[in-house]
Order: structure tokens, then sequence, then C-alpha cells
């Protein structure tokens, strides 16, 4: 029984990791209008999931490092209820801040997990040393050198650009508009005709290049590298998030690895598809507004710090790094909206500690009635 209520945890953790991550690698084509949600949601569901596939070959290191081996002692890492806790107190974290659309680490509810199960189960033994040095200070680090990095690599960019002669043409929205002509008020048949006049919505405009590369379309060109690069990005958190969870099913041997990578894989595709979009619009459309040619920069950072700490072993955080970026972007542009990074600043901080409260207590509890 105990077993099965692991196995159900880290489920529930899989799908609040793919209801609050799996938009974010195709955020940026969702914001810039380069895609409906529909299909970028559809494009995240299938890279992350190829990336998950991936994990089985690339992420053994990251499987180790959420067991919570080095952390605690390793009597501690073969009980049930210690893994239980971590995934419950961690999934119900990361699943309330999906409900209010806030984008937090599933990475950052893992180590509040393990630190509050942790703590609870062995006091003083716990490896407070390893935590910060392999754990937390990726989690710090990343989204600083995610917001320099897109910042520098956005202005060398445009650079090029402007240097192949490639100009931006911005489109508005133009259509009709119907007012009521007081003019035409007529008080004995009480009639009120309307005139139409034509409208330019700034509110949606849109930015294309106009040029060429190597004899093709610069807009096209751009617009198949931005897909590429969400491709990338989504494929890195599949890749980095997938073996995080299934650390959690180490003491379950009956369970092949390869088999509990696609199991979770599944699961949080579900996740993705069914509960993501809140989250969505707070990545794509409240951070900074953003072209298609800042999009492809931001996912671009994005993909190669995320993909780059996975292949070793760094346990950073898709989110961190994703918003990181995107911020970046707006900094250079002067269009970030500060009101919404401190509020997303907020929710990080507040991630770690709710996590390792609820994960504390949920170990007190099991340890009690067990």
């Amino acid at each position: 029984m105990i077993l099965i209520l692991l196995f159900l945890s880290a489920c529930f953790l899989g799908y609040s990791n793919g209801a609050n991550d799996n938009f974010k690698g195709v955020a940026t084509l969702f914001g810039s209008g380069t895609t409906s949600y529909k299909k970028a949601i559809s494009w995240a569901t299938a890279t992350t999931f190829l990336g998950s596939v991936a994990a089985i070959f690339l992420a053994n290191e990251l499987v180790k490092n959420f067991s919570g081996k080095g952390l605690v002692p390793n009597e501690l890492i073969t009980m049930p209820i210690f893994a239980i806790s971590i995934a419950s107190g961690a999934a119900l974290t990361v699943f309330i801040a999906t409900k209010i659309g806030m984008p937090i680490s599933t990475t950052h509810s893992l180590v509040g997990g393990l630190f509050g199960a942790g703590v609870m189960a062995v006091g003083s033994q716990f490896n407070f040393e390893k935590l910060g040095s392999t754990f937390l200070m990726p989690l710090i680090v990343s989204p600083l050198m995610a917001a320099i990095a897109s910042f520098f690599a956005y202005l060398i960019f445009r650079f090029f650009r402007e240097k192949l002669g490639i100009t931006k043409k911005t489109h508005l929205h133009i259509h009709e508009k119907q007012t009521p002509d007081i003019a035409s008020l007529n008080m004995d048949h009480a009639t009120l005709k309307t005139k139409t006049t034509m409208e330019a919505t700034v509110n949606n405009k849109v930015n294309t290049y106009e040029g060429e590369i190597l004899g093709l379309s610069s807009q096209k060109v751009l617009d198949a590298l931005h897909y590429l690069s969400a491709g990338i990005v989504s494929f890195a958190r599949g890749l980095n998030d997938t073996p995080k969870i299934v650390g959690l099913l180490l003491i379950i041997n009956v369970i092949d690895i390869k088999l509990s990578m696609i199991i979770v894989a599944i699961i949080m595709a579900a996740g993705g598809l069914i509960n993501a979009k809140k989250v969505g619009v707070t990545m794509s459309k409240k951070i900074t507004p953003m072209n298609s040619g800042q999009g492809f920069t931001a996912n671009l950072i994005t993909g190669l710090l995320v993909t780059t700490a996975s292949v070793h072993g760094l346990p950073v955080s898709t989110t961190h790094v994703s918003v990181g970026s995107i911020f970046g972007i707006g900094t250079v542009t002067k269009k970030a909206d500060y009101k919404m990074i401190g509020k997303i600043l907020l929710s990080w901080l507040l991630t770690l500690p709710i996590a390792a409260i609820i994960s504390a207590l949920i170990f007190k509890l099991l340890e009690t009635f067990s």
C-alpha cells in the first residue's frame, strides 16, 4: 500500500510539473504572435516528451541527486515515506502555484521537499553543505546568467541584423469600428444611425523582418529558428525535469527506471495539455511584450543553459532560466513589467519554505501512523 502511495505521489508531481512547466519552452512563440496557444502547447508536448525519453540515456546523475543520496543517511533513502513526503510536498506547492498562474520551479519545490522531510527525519545529520553547493547555488545563479546572456545576445543579433540590411516592419491591426452618429438622431421615429470608421489597434501590432538571408525570406528563416529553439527548450526541460521525479522512485525496485521515465513523461504531457494556460499567459504576455526575434534569442539562451546543466548533472530550474532570459530581453527593450517580475520573484522566495513545511508535516504524519 505504501509503495502504491509513493507511485501516486510521483504521478501527481509529474502532472503538476507538466501543468506549470510544459508551456514555458514555447511561451515566446505564443507571446510574439508567431503561433496560436493550441499549436504552441502541441509543439511543447511533443518535444518535452522526446526530452523525457532522452533522459533515460543522458541524465542518470540527476536521478541520483534527487533520490536524496548524499543529503541524508542511506537508510532514510530506502524509506518510502521519505520519498512520499518529498513528492507530495513539492506537488502540492507546484499545483497551487499553477492554479494562480505563477511560474515557479519544480526543482525548487523538490529541493524544499528534500530539505523539509530530511531535517524532520534526521535533524542535524542533514548535509547542509551539499544542499548549498549542489542544489541552491545553480538555482540562484542560473536566472542571473540567463538574463545577462540574453541581454547581450540580443544586442549582438541586432547588430548583425542591421549590418545585413534586415529591417523591422510594424503591422497594425486595422479594422472597422462602428460608433453612434448623434447628428442622425431622429426623435420622431426614435432612430439612431451609426457611422463606420477605420481604427488601427496598437495593442495588436505585429513586427516582421524585411530582407533576405541566403536568398530566403528573413522572417521565414527566423520563424523556423524560433520553432526550433522552442523545441530545444522543451526538450531540455524534459531532459532536466523527468529524472528529478524518477529519482524519488528508485526505492521501488519492481519498477524499471526506463519504464518510470516513460510513465512520468506521459503524465507530464497530460498535465501540460490540461492545466497549462494560466502560467502560459503569464510567461507569454505579462513579463514583457516581444517580437519573434526577441523570443528566438530568449529561447536560444534558455535551451543552451538548461541542456548544458542537464548533461553535467546540475539541477537548474527551466523556470528560472526561461524567466531570466525573457526578462533580459525586456530589460534591453525597456519594456519589462517590473511589477510582474516582483510577483514572480516573491513566489520563488516562498516556494522552498512552503514545500519544506508541507513535506515535513507529511513526513511526520506518515511516520506517526506507519
